[in-house]
């Protein structure tokens, strides 16, 4: 499937295919402490297909719990979270973060990664109380 995407201020634009069945939600501390959030969303995009149209985001190396050392890209205006990826040359598998796709509507989620550091709250979100839009 292909995608497009972007980051919120609209410096960065990219478009990459991806797998749909690959989309995840994923609960490291990582993920947590960057995203500002309880976990992430990311869709892996095939070897060699990610392509930048737009800006050039801006990189930092992180070390993973595994040891790996990962690619973090983010817009250097506006802050949003494009992918992350392995460090080095050749053909990349890039972990886009579908809020940043177009198409993330059609891209739900098919499993969790890094369970084990889940908030235990995220599991029963469903019966919190919904509205529509917020008054501030």
């Amino acid at each position: 499937m292909k995608i497009e995407g972007g980051c919120h201020c609209g410096s960065i634009e990219y478009e990459a295919e991806v797998d749909p069945a690959g989309s995840r939600v994923c609960h490291c501390t990582d993920c947590q402490t960057i995203g500002g959030s309880a976990f992430r969303q990311v869709v892996p995009t095939l070897p060699g297909s990610f392509t930048v149209t737009k800006g050039e985001p801006k990189i930092y190396i992180k070390v993973a719990e595994s040891g790996n050392r990962r690619v973090q890209a983010f817009c250097g205006d506006c802050g949003t979270h494009i992918y992350a990826s392995n460090v080095g040359d050749g053909p990349k598998i890039y972990n886009i973060r579908t809020g940043t796709s177009r198409q993330r509507t059609e891209l739900a989620p098919q499993f969790h990664i890094w369970h084990r550091s889940a908030q235990p709250w995220v599991v029963d979100m469903d019966s919190l109380r919904k509205y529509e839009k917020s008054d501030t």
